[in-house]
């Protein structure tokens, strides 16, 4: 199983490229399952969570190509097993994403409940309900989803939608289901994450009639047929961040081209009141089509060994407020960092888990529910760790780069489901890190 070995101490400078958004492919190769005509997707990462997707859309009958630029090439017209068995989705939260677009095209879907991290209960109940309010009838049997539409039935119909909670994937499954409904669908408590409004763009761009995407109150017009587009999936939001915190912690100045800082305010705040410069970058490129365009994120910071930088409290919530996807990472700057600091965890129940690791590693961490409560100036040290999910890894590994000597993050396969070659990109800013098999 591999492992990443850590050298720590050395501050980060260069350029990175930010890849293209985990949270947006998966979603966006699912939508290419609502036409029958050629989908391309560019941009589109290469991590572990994408190969599962594009293995079980090929799985259905959908014919899918990598290419080496990064673009998939997607055609669902031959697609006759609508069908997600518990192989193929049981790592992957996101294979329900599937439901939707099966239902809404074909009619019909199977879909095995999905496994992931295992960071708190994500229920699919929120999924089920707004689909049977589309007209579907769903039931769970061994370990499925059954779904269907009623006989004489040929479509889904639109339908107005309140979730209990706010919920991306559910958003997303709803979107893709309504553009091939019957009437108007719409979807309120609605997620605006940066991803639904990317997805609902690609969309649009095939046909769908949406309108209000990236608001609590999305509406859309149910189309007779979408048709085929090609798309670039926007920066991955998270990555950006992570690299932001690890540059913050170690010290240094880096480039994060294509990074988007308009999607990362509430990360950014936090970074500035720590004493870390960040700003956006606009370049315009020669012929570009849209010159002003961010382009990228410039970061410096002095790094925790200065004593300078000061601990930040912060609670998650969701988009736009501080994201759970980047709790641990900052968690790890406010270890190092000087004072006392509380985070509030309000979407998962049991995402400190990353805790007791960084606590082998030197941390001073106390947890009580969703609370927790960092004493800031740790000297961190070197030490085998185990990654326990997707965020709690790089957290590990931002706390590798810190720490004196060397440090083991062991489970890695969590980081390769939503960093893509992650060691490469921190060995190209200067990190001693390396991969072993």
């Amino acid at each position: 199983m591999d492992r990443l070995k850590i050298r720590g101490g050395r501050a980060l400078k260069g350029e990175v490229s930010i890849s293209g958004a985990k949270n947006a492919a998966l979603p966006e190769l699912c939508a290419a399952l609502l036409s029958a005509e050629p989908v391309v997707l560019r941009n589109v990462p290469r991590l572990q969570d994408v190969a599962t997707m594009l293995k079980l859309i090929a799985h259905m009958g959908v014919t899918t190509q990598r290419q080496t630029d990064g673009s998939v090439l997607l055609n669902a017209a031959d697609l006759n097993l609508p069908e997600a068995p518990y192989e193929l989705v049981k790592t992957m939260r996101a294979s329900v994403l599937v439901l939707g677009p099966l239902l809404a095209r074909f009619g019909r879907a199977r879909v095995s409940l999905p496994g992931g991290c295992a960071i708190g209960s994500r229920p699919v109940d929120q999924h089920i309900k707004g689909l049977q309010a589309m007209g579907a009838e769903i039931v769970v049997e061994h370990g499925y989803m059954v779904a269907q539409l009623p006989v004489g039935r040929s479509r889904l119909k639109g339908a107005r939608i309140t979730t209990d909670m706010v919920t991306v994937t559910g958003t997303e499954n709803f979107l893709m289901a309504a553009c091939l409904a019957e009437g108007e669908t719409v979807l309120e408590n609605a997620a605006q994450e940066p991803e639904i409004v990317d997805l609902a763009e690609m969309l649009i761009a095939m046909g769908a009639k949406i309108q209000g995407h990236g608001t609590s109150r999305i509406r859309i017009q149910g189309v007779d047929a979408l048709q085929g587009t090609t798309h670039q999936v926007v920066a991955d939001r998270i990555e950006a961040g992570t690299f932001l915190c690890a540059v913050a912690a170690t010290g240094g100045e880096a480039f994060l081209r294509h990074g988007r800082a308009d999607h990362l305010d509430a990360v950014i705040e936090k970074l500035a009141e720590a004493g870390v410069e960040v700003r956006a970058v606009e370049e315009t490129e020669a012929g570009g089509p849209d010159p002003g365009v961010k382009k990228g994120i410039w970061v410096r910071s002095p790094g925790a060994a200065s004593g300078q930088l000061k601990a930040q409290g912060f609670r998650t919530t969701e988009y736009p407020g501080f994201p759970t996807d980047m709790q641990a990472q900052f968690m790890t700057l406010n270890t190092v960092a000087q004072g006392a600091s509380k985070v509030t965890e309000t979407i998962f129940e049991n995402r400190f888990m990353h805790v007791q690791e960084l606590v082998r590693l030197g941390a001073r961490i106390q947890t009580d529910g969703k609370v927790a409560l960092i004493e800031g100036g740790a000297a961190l040290s070197g030490a085998n760790v185990m990654a326990t999910d997707l965020r709690a890894s790089a957290s590990l590994v931002i706390a590798g780069l810190i720490a004196e000597g060397e440090t083991v993050v062991e489970r890695i396969y969590h980081l390769d489901r939503g960093y893509d070659q992650m060691e490469h990109k921190l060995q190209g800013l200067g990190a001693d890190i390396e991969r072993l098999k």
